[in-house]
């Protein structure tokens, strides 16, 4: 989807719609991010493509359409339909226990504070990974940390050439942080459900999602790791810092792209904003895009929709999400109402580290989504500011 169609043709005003733009442009300006690209489309028709600023400041080079992008964990809304593709063949069943393909996991136990551990009440099954109720935990970042006594590891930023197998292997020697089912908890659970993936089809991850993904929906920008031949797209990776706002993330951050073989199904991925979209539109069409169906419509449904007790709600992510739920690897708007930003009923999306994040919103056909490289993905309200410019615009 490269064609550009006008905002009328399918319901918003060209005039208001160009407040995207201005409003990427007004974060550059004050010096918040180096630059962005912007992308709107409704009813499978591109109508705002825009680029601002910088991809990279010190050589001035300038943002483009097709710069590639650490999308992080926009990778686990990928990895979630690699899952339910493979649901579908009846090679995985959601009420699987992770033991099931990966048995080290049989014997760890739950950390319960101040050096304490107990037994796990039941195994995390492959619902609780994609829904994150596992009771993993991103352990390094969490808010507030943990005890001193909880065991850390180097996973997150390894210097060490890990495969996806050798991370899990070492994933499981570390507790989980509650009872699985009870606590939403962001985790590394997709980077798991990334290795049952391989161990259920038979693939490495980057095969599988270059076979039965990328290829068929004409994804030839998105990958692990950044050809030689395209790293002059690469965008620069800043970090928001309280003496610089926008300094240079470190190279065990910004440089783990360019080779490795570790495939994490959680956040590894690069891409740019038309190669997502065809993601995107692949879920907005309900498991169907360009002439090829990878999921079947009730399967994308039943993804799309909140799996969360009301117990585990509000979800907590650094602050309190209301109106929120979560679904098969997406997030999805209960009460738009509550998260104090326009949306609709069943809005479903995701975001990245380093400030992406995309949408689709089943009732208005609508695909938003906005790609900077900044870190941490909180540091200002980009996200809201962005949807807020693009339904101001809906005007039919």
């Amino acid at each position: 989807m490269t064609t550009m169609y006008s905002p009328e043709t399918v319901g918003f005003a060209s005039e208001r719609l160009a407040e995207v733009g201005r409003m990427a442009q007004r974060y550059v300006d004050e010096g918040k991010i180096a630059g962005a690209v912007t992308l709107v489309a409704r009813n499978g028709r591109l109508v705002h493509l825009n680029a601002v600023g910088q991809q990279d400041i010190a050589s001035q080079t300038p943002m483009q359409t097709d710069t590639l992008f650490r999308i992080y964990s926009m990778t686990k809304p990928i990895t979630s339909v690699a899952v339910m593709m493979l649901w579908e063949q009846g090679k995985i069943r959601l009420t699987d226990p992770i033991t099931r393909f990966l048995p080290q996991f049989e014997n760890v136990k739950v950390y319960v504070g101040r050096g304490g551990y107990t037994d796990l009440e039941r195994q995390p099954t492959i619902q609780d990974l994609l829904r994150h109720t596992s009771g993993l935990s991103y352990a390094d970042f969490e808010n507030p940390p943990f005890d001193d006594d909880f065991p850390k590891s180097d996973l997150m930023f390894s210097d060490r050439d890990l495969s996806l197998a050798e991370f899990v292997d070492e994933l499981a020697t570390l507790p989980y942080v509650c009872q699985p089912g009870t606590q939403w908890r962001y985790s590394l659970a997709t980077d798991v459900l990334g290795r049952i993936v391989e161990i259920a089809s038979g693939q490495t991850l980057a095969d599988f999602f270059h076979s039965q993904i990328f290829a068929p929906l004409g994804m030839h920008d998105t990958f692990f790791y950044v050809p030689a031949a395209k790293r002059d797209r690469f965008a620069t990776l800043y970090m928001r810092l309280p003496h610089d706002p926008l300094a240079l993330a470190p190279p065990n951050i910004a440089d783990r792209f360019f080779n490795g073989r570790y495939y994490g199904g959680g956040g590894g991925l690069v891409s740019t904003a038309l190669d997502y979209l065809q993601f995107a539109e692949l879920v907005r069409q309900k498991g169907s895009h360009n002439g090829v169906r990878l999921l079947g419509r009730k399967t994308v449904e039943y993804m799309t929709q909140n799996h969360l007790h009301s117990s585990l709600l509000p979800m907590v992510l650094g602050e309190p999400m209301p109106g929120f739920g979560f679904g098969l690897g997406f997030s999805v708007i209960m009460d738009p109402a509550q998260t104090a930003v326009v949306n609709s009923v069943g809005n479903h999306g995701w975001g990245g580290w380093a400030s992406t994040n995309f949408w689709v919103d089943p009732q208005e056909q609508l695909i938003g989504m906005i790609m900077t490289q900044l870190i941490p993905t909180d540091a200002f309200t980009l996200s809201g500011d962005f949807r807020t410019a693009v339904y101001q615009a809906l005007v039919d």
